[in-house]
């Protein structure tokens, strides 16, 4: 196996083959509202934060969608297939429900204000047409966390504080008020849509609480065929509350994510939808066991690369790309303090966000990486230094959010000028 430590360089050795730190106490949020507008590329957040070091949180600006602490490292198989936690038919998803007013893409001379339908997109500073997609229900909060190749966005609306709970949708193009479907986890207060792949199959996680002091329970979940199975890592040394999610899947129905252990650690995995079988993802060289570093697994393309980040050494968090064959590369914005990789495409551009300056100086942009280019930064103009990517697909489209001049979270969506 073989370690790469990249920081800057733009090349590294690669196969011939191609070409989302957080606290202890897990912290549930959601959101979702629709706008159009046009900026540098912001996206991503999810909303469960764990206390670290780094935190990285999904509904704040700064630290980008929080799925708890995390320890990166190279995937092992279980040598037997694991259960599944508590998968089962809880449900049916329900059908599309017209809960947005976003807006269609396309050209217009001046923006139009949150919360109403319209067309306001701009080129960015990274060569990207910005688009605001905010969902009706909640205005105030909205977060997209991942996209497909048909432009299907997986995201949630509702900050998570008491009262305003995460609640999940797909949001199918033409964008528009009528096209964001309700995906939430039967009997759950609040859920997350996180990840979707060509194939129908949606992951993300829920919880039973939406707490004042945003302290919940987590647990995984994926939905396929319409029916919701529940997915937790099996282990005997749990967070309290429990901590688990899934951040991303692939179209082999491959997913990813990671739980908190006793020690307020994540442990990243790997899930098999087919065979069930837990695997578990791990920086090369790190100890085992509870000393082994942090480390989150948030995103997953169909050469079974895996992105995500980790509890560095000195006190900073970096982002991984671990190659399936085995080389585990290391992703770190020069003069970054926690760099972190949430979404990865067939190509292996890898995208997130970073964070530089701290207390009220800290400012967290968002990024795409290529193999050979190195890192792009990508604000949206309405949220310069307060964006998050969180997804990208084959084409190059990204997802996230960003914080406008209200203190507003608004999704974003930027495309490529083409």
């Amino acid at each position: 196996m073989r370690y790469t430590d990249y920081r800057g360089s733009a090349d590294y050795p690669r196969s011939p083959r191609s070409l989302r730190q957080m606290s202890k106490a897990a912290k549930l949020r959601l959101g979702a509202a629709a706008v159009l507008s046009c900026g540098v590329a912001t996206a991503l957040a999810l909303t469960a934060t764990a206390n670290a070091s780094t935190p990285h949180t999904r509904h704040t600006p700064h630290t980008p969608h929080t799925m708890g602490t995390a320890t990166a490292g190279m995937a092992g198989t279980a040598s037997t297939p694991q259960p599944t936690g508590t998968a089962g038919m809880a449900g049916t998803a329900s059908t599309p429900q017209p809960t947005g007013t976003a807006g269609m893409a396309g050209t217009a001379s001046t923006p139009q204000p949150t919360g109403m339908a319209g067309t306001a997109v701009t080129a960015g500073s990274a060569g990207y047409h910005f688009t605001t997609l905010d969902n009706a229900s909640d205005l105030t909060f909205n977060q997209l966390l991942g996209i497909n190749n048909n432009g299907h966005i997986a995201g949630y609306f509702g900050s998570g504080a008491a009262g305003h709970p995460n609640k999940g949708y797909l949001l199918r193009p033409p964008y528009g008020p009528s096209r964001y479907q309700n995906i939430n986890f039967p009997g759950s207060v609040q859920t997350q849509v996180t990840g979707l792949n060509e194939e129908g199959v949606q992951v993300g996680f829920w919880s039973t609480q939406n707490n004042a002091d945003m302290t919940n329970n987590n647990f995984g979940f994926y939905l396929a065929h319409g029916r919701f199975h529940s997915v937790n890592f099996p282990t005997g040394d749990k967070a309290s509350p429990p901590v688990d999610q899934l951040l991303g899947v692939n179209d082999h129905d491959v997913a990813v994510g990671f739980y908190t252990n006793g020690q307020g650690n994540n442990r990243g995995y790997e899930y098999n939808i087919m065979t069930h079988r837990f695997s578990q993802v791990l920086k090369p060289g790190a100890p085992g066991g509870m000393a082994g570093p942090s480390l989150t697994a948030a995103a997953i393309n169909n050469h079974g690369d895996v992105a995500g980040f980790y509890a560095a050494s000195g006190g900073t968090t970096d982002a991984f790309l671990k190659i399936s064959h085995g080389r585990f590369i290391t992703l770190a914005v020069p003069g970054a303090s926690m760099t972190q990789a949430f979404g990865v495409n067939d190509r292996d551009e890898v995208v997130g966000a970073y964070t530089v300056g701290t207390g009220d100086n800290a400012q967290t942009h968002g990024f795409t990486w290529w193999p050979g280019h190195g890192f792009t930064t990508v604000d949206d103009p309405q949220g310069m230094g307060s964006t998050t990517v969180n997804g990208v697909n084959d084409s190059g489209d990204l997802v996230g959010f960003y914080t406008d001049s209200a203190g507003n979270t608004d999704g974003m969506l930027a495309m490529p000028g083409r």
